[in-house]
């Protein structure tokens, strides 16, 4: 009696996970279906997907190409507000179906999620203020008593923990900014990529660009959705291919001023 419990008990268990796969491996179809594609953005990226405080309006290049993904395959975007630090739960507890906002590719994240093939790439850059005396290159980082900023979830976060070894180190979290933190003289820098910092170079005449005088820790773009879909993952990076072969990448990234750091294969 207790062997035939057990192998029952296997069974249920082994029909349960086939039933979860199945309902995992119809993202397409639920989306066809819906006639909705649900997309994560974090409305904070500038260039990239970033809600205009004044007109409450969405623009940036994945806002341009998630429109584009939506019409190819016949349906329209819904977007989702997430953020780095909600990424994976987000995406894996189903609020969304693919993750557009120059998600990077790092090796933590990939072991939780799966990426399409890369559509952008940036190096870190730092952010100051044209009158700061303490941070006027790369090398006056990572200093004893200079506090340099990341934004909590961002790649920027483990790369720079990893890299600093005399600066101070603060994670910002919302509702505090790195631009706010900076501007209040509580930190000299932050860390940033290269369309972020393109929001402060449009926008602030008193933020000053601090680039690595060779690559420091360059990191591919994609989108990223939920582990287990290969069919659904196959789709987006049909998607991802047709935009650099057509030339829609391109163009969008030149209207937000991001083609400097397109991956064009």
């Amino acid at each position: 009696m207790t062997l035939l419990r057990r192998l029952a008990g296997a069974l249920a268990g082994l029909a349960l996970g086939i039933a979860s796969a199945g309902a995992v491996a119809q993202t397409l179809e639920r989306v066809r279906s819906a006639g909705t594609l649900r997309v994560c953005i974090w409305p904070d990226y500038y260039g990239i997907t970033y809600r205009n405080p004044r007109t409450g309006l969405l623009g940036g290049i994945d806002i341009d190409l998630s429109g584009e993904l939506a019409r190819d395959i016949g349906v329209r975007p819904e977007y989702v507000e997430s953020s780095f630090p909600q990424l994976v739960a987000d995406l894996n507890g189903g609020r969304c179906d693919v993750a557009m906002f120059a998600v990077g590719m790092l090796a933590s994240r990939k072991e939780q999620l799966a990426f399409t093939e890369p559509y952008l790439q940036s190096d870190i850059y730092g952010v100051t203020t044209r009158a700061s005396r303490t941070v006027r290159q790369w090398g006056d980082i990572d200093q004893p008593g200079v506090v340099v900023a990341v934004q909590a979830g961002t790649f920027m976060e483990p790369v720079m923990r990893e890299a600093l070894k005399q600066a101070q180190m603060v994670v910002i979290r919302p509702p505090a900014t790195r631009e706010q933190e900076l501007e209040a003289g509580r930190v000299d820098v932050f860390m940033t990529d290269y369309p972020y910092s393109r929001r402060l170079l449009d926008n602030a005449d008193w933020a000053r660009l601090v680039a690595p005088p060779r690559p420091f820790f360059v990191l591919p773009y994609g989108y990223a959705i939920k582990r287990g879909d290969a069919r659904w993952l196959a789709r987006l990076d049909e998607f991802v291919a047709a935009i650099k072969h057509d030339g829609r990448l391109l163009a969008a990234a030149r209207r937000h001023g991001l083609a400097d750091i397109v991956v064009t294969r």
